[in-house]
């Protein structure tokens, strides 16, 4: 379920009521906690974090007008995600992450390749979020982004 929002401001406006709570935290715990250099604006209909092309040129392989994306969160029909790039780029962060959850949340983990779900906003722990922001600079996800996804 994609945005049509432009900025946002106007994508938290357009939420239900239920999900504009869960996600400002979301959105706040990880401009927190996210290292220098990474930009938030709006990608692929969701609040995302970019590498902007002031960073790095080539953009994303897929379309390289765009950004080199890193994390979006959004709010899907029947859950919040974090789509955290890293979390399947990277098996030691991906192993880092769902040995945490456990600490963080009686929730079961509801996880894809890059996506973490919440059926329930209660469920989502914010700390082991903005830590997982945390993670990985931008240099960082430049080097793995090269190494896994430019052949």
């Amino acid at each position: 379920m994609q945005s049509k929002a432009t900025n946002v401001e106007q994508y938290l406006n357009e939420l239900p009521e239920d999900r504009i709570v869960p996600m400002v935290t979301l959105r706040d715990t990880i401009n927190a906690h996210i290292p220098t250099g990474f930009e938030e604006r709006m990608s692929y209909g969701m609040i995302g974090w970019v590498v902007p092309h002031s960073l790095y040129p080539a953009g994303y392989h897929c379309t390289p007008k765009d950004p080199l994306p890193f994390l979006n969160i959004a709010s899907q029909k029947n859950f919040i995600a974090v789509y955290h790039m890293c979390v399947y780029a990277n098996k030691e962060l991906s192993d880092w992450f769902t040995s945490e959850y456990t600490k963080f949340s009686k929730a079961k983990l509801d996880m894809g390749k890059s996506c973490i779900r919440f059926k329930k906003p209660e469920h989502i722990p914010y700390a082991l979020i903005g830590e997982l922001a945390s993670k990985i600079t931008v240099a960082q996800w430049i080097e793995m982004y090269e190494s896994a996804f430019r052949r």
